[in-house]
């Protein structure tokens, strides 16, 4: 069982962004501290739903402040990037920290940040799977060119290449580890064919993510990959814990700070075309989330955990530590988990 964080920055009311970024930075210096297995950094544009525009560059101030935890993206956006220099970023970070760096990608939204960074909205209706593909090769490849729709540019040379680490990871790493934030069937089949396990979100039940694991099995073996690359697939599950000393507390101490937060991140969002996006009802949220995931003491956090990993085969959790949206108390989090919950589950 490998059990890491998942860091927004969270900006709750009544907070500054410098304030959400410390708690940020600090819960992941924390959580070395306390044993976990990683650090899972969040990315979003002109909301207070998350403060950090740049997953890429906190994960390099994280990298070179720890030691041992790996920190990955929970996910950087292609549609808003380009693909190639977000390799070019995550060959440095894989490099230089020791192969500590996983790159995590997603399709995000259409939201405005498709206007503002240029790319229009067809980046996020038609251009992933051609933005993931350009971003794979420039991972894997000494040379790179592209003749696509929306990438076309001569063949150049991969600078720095990601398979030139010094051996201090594992020894058949060659590049950055990618995972694929997936939400529907057709992002499921897009991560299956390419081999890259999947990043499940917090929003999900143990029955939705069984399906969605399945289904990426069957599409990977019927792309070709070898059996065993696919059962050792590495998914990761997205959650959110509150370690409480009882389950009342922890649902207390998060449907106190969270509905407001949720409420005030979510309708500051804004769609590129003007197009009604239904957001969820808070306080409903949080409480199925406080349902879903381990919320509450060290012994149900450890069950709920380990009930999932039963039922659907992932062993890897990105757990959302900040719902309190307290510095102190979400240190005190990271610390409970590490110290009483991650002793349970050996």
């Amino acid at each position: 069982m490998r059990v890491g964080t998942f860091v927004l920055a969270a900006q709750f009311p009544g907070q500054g962004q410098g304030e959400a970024l410390h708690r940020a930075v600090r819960s992941a210096e924390v959580a070395e501290e306390a044993g976990l297995d990683s650090v899972w950094l969040a990315e979003h544009h002109f909301v207070p739903y998350g403060v950090c525009p740049s997953a890429v560059t906190l994960a390099a101030l994280l990298l070179g402040r720890t030691r041992r935890i790996r920190v990955g993206t929970a996910v950087s956006v292609l549609p808003t990037a380009h693909p190639v220099a977000l390799g070019e970023q995550a060959a440095l970070l894989h490099l230089t920290s020791g192969g500590r760096f996983t790159l995590g990608v997603g399709r995000g939204g259409p939201w405005v940040d498709l206007e503002v960074f240029g790319q229009g909205l067809a980046a996020y209706e038609h251009g992933f799977p051609e933005s993931l593909d350009l971003l794979l090769r420039w991972l894997r490849e000494p040379r790179v060119e592209a003749r696509g729709e929306r990438f076309d540019f001569r063949e150049v040379a991969v600078v720095p290449r990601p398979d030139e680490l010094l051996r201090e990871g594992p020894e058949d790493m060659d590049g950055p580890e990618v995972v694929v934030a997936c939400t529907s069937p057709k992002s499921v089949r897009m991560a299956a064919e390419r081999g890259l396990p999947m990043l499940l979100g917090m929003h999900c039940g143990d029955e939705d993510k069984a399906e969605m694991v399945a289904l990426w099995r069957r599409l990977a073996l019927a792309a070709g990959h070898e059996p065993e690359t696919v059962a050792r697939a590495g998914h990761v599950s997205a959650g959110v814990a509150q370690i409480a000393d009882s389950a009342a507390d922890g649902t207390e101490t998060l449907t106190k700070a969270m509905p407001g937060w949720l409420k005030q991140g979510l309708d500051a969002h804004v769609t590129v075309d003007g197009r009604h996006r239904a957001m969820r009802d808070p306080v409903a949220y949080t409480e199925m989330l406080c349902e879903l995931h381990p919320v509450g003491p060290p012994r149900l956090a450890a069950d709920r955990l380990a009930a999932t990993a039963e039922r659907t085969g992932i062993t890897r959790f990105a757990l959302l530590v900040e719902g309190s949206g307290d510095l102190a108390a979400t240190e005190e989090n990271v610390r409970r988990l590490g110290s009483e919950v991650l002793p349970l589950l050996s």
